[in-house]
């Protein structure tokens, strides 16, 4: 679609280069006459073995060739979906689907309450402030005016202790960094304090609100904004009313340079709680400050990284974490940081994986995974079960968060085919009240969610949900899509979507399988997925589509698979691993050369997660077996393959897409399209414009229209 940096080179120093200019080389695969990237005769060696990399060249993003033939496959891509003739409609679809009232949970500050609002076709959703739950709500930051495109999005908003200030991050279309700002809250402007350099990061006020902890790393050097491998984040104090040059560094490890923090003030101010994680590792170490000690002494509480801690509440001294230790389904535990070698169990591991953790109203709430969606239970501080919140059904639920004294909050639930609806919820009676309830042009009565369990190769269950409308005929002829993403102890959970809808009513089934490398089933689920473990993630997945296939819901050529970011590379795994199996594959933003991904951005922060071909022979073994990038095979039938990808994604860096895209296409041996598809102004997702996402999926329906040969139902 969008050219990669011509718009906007000047951002990393990169050149404009005419159409023309890659014009002269042309490949000719499948049908379509490709543009010939740079390559060269790069091969590297890696204890001993030999491993060719044609494309490197594509790793300079923004180098003149890279460049001209990123414009060239832009129109090549282009002008293959703009022929489709579904698109129009599909895309008029998606925009009257999505067209609805969007509230986030309301927030609050004493009785200053926050939340988000999009009034259905905002780029960017709108930040609201009442003055008590029910006062006349005002505009408090509008990012749709932040820039005249909507590429500008605000997170992490973070009211002081008296909800007169707010701060809040801004990030321009879709990168990773943070631009922290400070919002008066009765005026609506900004105070003239601005941090840069910040990823990855929250907002944490001191007790008197003069100023805030938050995280950042060095200034990267000129041109590598997007591009350069991410080290040494470090936790900072600004003050109000003084430069950032003045900041105080609060807490660095400069011989830990990998590691990750987040520092958060307790409710009764007297502590600063430091989390740490080596890379993306989900163990993590635990320290504090006491507030009261005039020499802020960093006190290593829980510091061996021999399990996931995460801080829930203290009680004075009387400290709150859930933990894996010893509980691969997690607990919750109690800890004396003046006697930190004692702990005591709260709430016992349960056979459910334990997902999140609050403290409100003096009482602990706490959401368990049973079998992938949602058990949310309330505790006694003692650890005493009080009862079971009940939710309408296999769907998911999130929020419950506030303070101490509070009698109610809030949560969302969804499903995959039910509306997210948020509740007030009355945390001494039980009672759940319907707050907000969306009106989306879409009957959830007609559709339904059903959940099943297959054997992976190896035998162990797993489970799957499947979406559909009712009345569906299951002899292979619906078009489907499988999604996964398995990896980085993340559960696929159930959420609804306009997007997903949408496919449903154009006659389609969703089934989303929750392989192994989540958290779906505790920690042990996510190390049966991880490292060595990997190629279970990828079986975990071909025997869903198998699955789906045996039991008539689709079959081979009408089955697409899709995913993103890790997700990405699962898909592009699963399609050279097994390119016979699937109708069309639409591998997103994915990681994709895993012998070279901790080169580049915060890639070598997955380093726990995947290993790298660096660390040791055995590594690179089972990098090498199952890289995308290093198993695309010349002569290979292929199945139609939209390759996803963005020009500002500093998260996984576009190269990999580009590499990927440039060998798939050379080595097609069959008539299906390899496409590459380069979202301008937009990143690895975060943040992304609405219009943006609409037109994104209008490209990848259109193309599953084409690539199953879906007849779109007349009612849809």
């Amino acid at each position: 679609m969008s050219l990669f940096r011509i718009a906007s080179a000047a951002l990393a120093g990169g050149l404009i280069v005419s159409l023309a200019a890659a014009a002269p080389s042309l490949a000719a695969s499948g049908g379509l006459t490709y543009p010939t990237p740079p390559s060269d005769g790069t091969v590297d060696t890696y204890y001993g073995t030999q491993v060719a990399d044609p494309y490197r060249p594509l790793e300079s993003i923004d180098s003149a060739a890279t460049t001209a033939w990123v414009s060239a496959e832009a129109t090549l891509t282009r002008s293959y979906l703009d022929a489709i003739p579904q698109r129009d409609a599909i895309k008029s679809h998606l925009q009257s689907m999505v067209n609805y009232e969007r509230y986030s949970l309301p927030f609050h500050m004493r009785n200053e309450y926050f939340y988000t609002y999009n009034s259905g076709l905002q780029n960017q959703a709108v930040l609201y402030t009442t003055h008590g739950l029910n006062g006349t709500p005002r505009v408090l930051i509008d990012p749709n005016t932040l820039s005249k495109d909507g590429s500008v999005t605000a997170s992490g908003e973070t009211p002081s202790w008296n909800a007169r200030l707010l701060a809040y991050a801004t990030q321009t279309s879709g990168s990773d960094w943070q631009t922290w700002h400070v919002r008066d809250v009765a005026s609506g402007n900004d105070l003239p304090d601005v941090l840069q350099w910040s990823k990855f990061s929250a907002a944490s006020w001191l007790p008197d609100d003069t100023g805030f902890f938050y995280e950042r790393y060095p200034a990267p050097a000129a041109g590598q904004t997007y591009k350069a491998a991410l080290s040494a984040q470090s936790v900072w104090l600004h003050r109000l009313g003084t430069p950032q040059s003045a900041d105080t560094q609060f807490y660095y490890r400069p011989d830990h340079k990998n590691w990750f923090y987040g520092a958060q003030v307790s409710e009764d101010k007297r502590y600063v709680v430091l989390s740490v994680s080596d890379n993306s590792s989900i163990n993590s170490r635990i320290g504090y400050v006491d507030l009261r000690d005039p020499g802020h002494k960093m006190h290593e509480l829980l510091w061996k990284n021999d399990a996931q801690w995460s801080y829930v509440d203290n009680a004075g001294p009387l400290f709150y974490f859930t933990t894996t230790l010893n509980a691969p389904n997690t607990r919750l535990v109690a800890i004396d940081v003046r006697n930190p070698a004692v702990m005591k169990t709260v709430v016992p591991e349960s056979k459910f994986a334990l997902s999140a953790a609050s403290s409100v109203g003096r009482r602990f709430i706490l959401t368990y995974l049973q079998d992938a969606h949602s058990a949310v239970r309330v505790y006694a501080r003692n650890g005493q079960l009080i009862r079971n919140v009940d939710l309408p059904g296999l769907g998911d639920a999130g929020g419950f968060s506030g303070f101490r004294n509070d009698t109610t909050t809030f949560y969302s639930y969804a499903g995959w085919t039910t509306p997210p609806t948020i509740y007030s919820y009355d945390i001494m009676t039980g009672a759940s009240t319907v707050y907000r309830k969306p009106r989306v042009s879409f009957d959830p009565s007609q559709y339904e969610t059903k959940e099943v369990f297959y054997p992976s190769k190896d035998g162990t269950r797993v489970p799957m949900m499947i979406s559909y409308r009712k009345g569906t005929t299951f002899d292979g002829s619906a078009p489907t899509i499988l999604y996964a993403y398995g990896g980085f102890d993340i559960p696929m959970t159930p959420y609804f979507s306009a997007f997903i809808a949408t496919w449903l009513k154009m006659g389609g089934v969703y089934a989303v399988a929750n392989i192994r490398g989540g958290s779906e089933y505790g920690e042990a689920w996510h190390h049966g997925g991880m490292l060595g473990n990997k190629q279970n993630v990828f079986d975990d997945f071909i025997s869903a589509a198998e699955y789906l296939i045996a039991n008539k819901y689709t079959s081979t050529p009408k089955l697409a698979v899709k995913g993103e970011s890790n997700g990405g590379l699962l898909i592009g795994a699963v399609e050279t691993q097994r390119p016979d199996l699937f109708g069309a594959a639409v591998p997103g933003v994915g990681v994709l050369d895993m012998l070279r991904f901790d080169k580049f951005t915060i890639g070598n922060a997955w380093i726990p997660e995947y290993g790298c071909s660096s660390c040791g022979q055995a590594d690179f073994g089972w990098l090498y077996k199952y890289s995308p990038y290093a198993n695309v095979k010349a002569g290979t039938v292929y199945p139609p393959t939209l390759i996803m990808t963005s020009d500002h994604d500093d998260r996984v860096f576009p190269a990999h897409s580009f590499k990927f895209a440039a060998r798939m296409q050379a080595a097609q041996a069959g008539p299906a399209p390899i496409l590459l598809r380069v979202q301008q102004r937009g990143g690895h997702g975060g943040g992304t414009m609405l219009s943006q996402s609409i037109d994104s999926t209008a490209d990848i329906y259109s193309f599953l229209v084409k690539s199953l040969d879906v007849t779109l139902p007349t009612d849809w």
